[in-house]
């Protein structure tokens, strides 16, 4: 395998906007490709305007592994642990399915923070990891010991956001 062909692990994480956007633009250039793309999304569960933008995407399969209302790490409950740990486990059979090119973690590194899984299931799951098969890894707050195992890590920093002042997430823009 040359160095072009090669598979790799990328982390998307920061305080910014646009891991998920730059995770999904991936899975739809992949797409023009021919290249299939699984994403597992763990802190969402509610309806984003990608999950009806993708949905006749031959290539692209997303499914939500969160809760259908946003949490905060002091409600987490054991239903969200069992949610997220199911989905890991959906994560894993569609990585070594033989279906996919490209497995996204979306917001895994939340789902870490909050204690929804552990680092080590992360790090498991990545060991697992087929060589033919290029991870991307989601979410502020990314622990070290991912940023140790990837290959490429890309920070989105927040320079200024209107969510200081209140605004919440706008349809077609943030959700």
């Amino acid at each position: 395998m040359n160095k072009n062909e090669k598979k790799y692990v990328q982390v998307y994480t920061g305080d910014g906007k646009g891991k998920t956007t730059a995770a999904i633009g991936l899975a739809v250039r992949a797409s023009g490709y021919g290249m299939k793309t699984y994403i597992g999304q763990f802190m969402k569960g509610q309806h984003y305007g990608e999950l009806t933008a993708l949905k006749k995407n031959p290539f692209i399969t997303i499914e939500q592994y969160g809760n259908p209302k946003c949490i905060r790490k002091k409600d987490i409950t054991q239903k969200h642990i069992t949610r997220a740990r199911a989905g890991l486990e959906k994560a894993l059979n569609a990585m070594l399915s033989d279906r996919y090119d490209i497995l996204v973690l979306d917001e895994i590194n939340v789902a870490v923070w909050y204690n929804l899984v552990t680092i080590e299931d992360v790090l498991e799951f990545l060991d697992k990891r087929p060589d033919h098969i290029e991870v991307i890894l989601t979410g502020r707050n990314a622990p070290d010991e991912l940023l140790e195992v990837a290959d490429i890590i890309s920070e989105m920093k927040k320079i200024k956001h209107y969510y200081d002042d209140g605004i919440l997430a706008r349809k077609g823009i943030e959700r």
